[in-house]
């Protein structure tokens, strides 16, 4: 039975882990949004750029992620 709850939070297909990135998208421009009510000006456009931008490095490396277990399931003795 754990074993099926753990399974739940492992991401496995790309299309989980586009999920995973468009929560983190919205999450991060309502984010950003709340920024650019707070801070007028330079400032929460950087805050609101930081936020986005954050998603975009987090969402490389899933999917980089994604690719590297998928290479070392195939052929582990040569990816390193």
């Amino acid at each position: 039975m754990l074993r099926k709850i753990k399974r739940l939070f492992v991401i496995k297909t790309p299309i989980e882990a586009y999920m995973i990135i468009y929560a983190l998208a919205l999450g991060a421009v309502e984010r950003g949004s709340a920024y650019l009510v707070r801070f007028p000006g330079y400032g929460g456009k950087l805050l609101f750029l930081a936020c986005t931008g954050a998603v975009f490095l987090a969402g490389a490396k899933i999917l980089d992620c994604l690719k590297l277990e998928r290479m070392l399931k195939e052929k582990p003795e040569t990816v390193f």
